[in-house]
């Protein structure tokens, strides 16, 4: 085993290195972590989502983005959640405009190799944005979708779940409502396993 020390990347060099890169890596501390790609419901919830959300706020100064914008928290972590929504200007850091700093709303589509990161670790980088009003989880291999609202007054998170498919998921801080129903449509779920 090698005594060398690791080298770590800069931020600069991340962001060049991942703009000709052909998969996406999440960057933290200098290091790369390659993302794996989704399933087929992993892909359609999450586009289900923006594009029910861009409809939602195609008349206001809002903008929704997918898995390509970049999402960079103070605490360093730079990834790519499923979908990101930004109100009033966008702000990016560097001269790009492919890292986005201050978004209102973050979504991850739930994986089994991500859901306990996308709970925990991920979630508590994402609270370091104080632009990060909601977070929303949504699980791929069946209705329910997770909603945390940052309290103005304490800061603290509150969450919500909806898991009726004829209801509706409120953004408040973005004044719309989602149907579960579109953001489920066409996601075939697996027959459940009898115990």
């Amino acid at each position: 085993m090698s005594s060398a020390a690791l080298k770590r990347l800069s931020w600069e060099q991340y962001v060049e290195y991942e703009r000709d890169a052909p998969e996406k890596s999440e960057f933290y501390d200098g290091e790369l972590f390659a993302m794996a790609g989704g399933s087929a419901n992993h892909c359609l919830v999450a586009t289900n989502f923006t594009r029910e959300a861009g409809n939602a706020l195609k008349s206001r100064n809002c903008r929704v983005y997918g898995s390509d914008m970049r999402v960079l928290c103070p605490t360093g972590l730079g990834t790519y959640p499923d979908a990101s929504i930004v109100c009033s200007e966008p702000h990016y850091r560097g001269d790009g405009q492919d890292t986005l700093v201050n978004p209102v709303v973050l979504v991850e589509v739930l994986s089994p190799t991500t859901e306990a990161y996308d709970r925990g670790k991920r979630f508590e980088h994402y609270q370091s944005l104080l632009s990060l009003q909601e977070y929303v989880l949504i699980s791929q291999d069946h209705v329910r979708i997770e909603h945390f609202a940052r309290q103005r007054a304490s800061g603290q998170w509150l969450l919500m779940t909806f898991s009726d498919p004829d209801g509706q998921v409120e953004l408040p801080v973005v004044g719309i409502a989602l149907s579960v129903a579109e953001i489920y449509a066409k996601v075939a779920f697996a027959p459940p396993v009898p115990e």
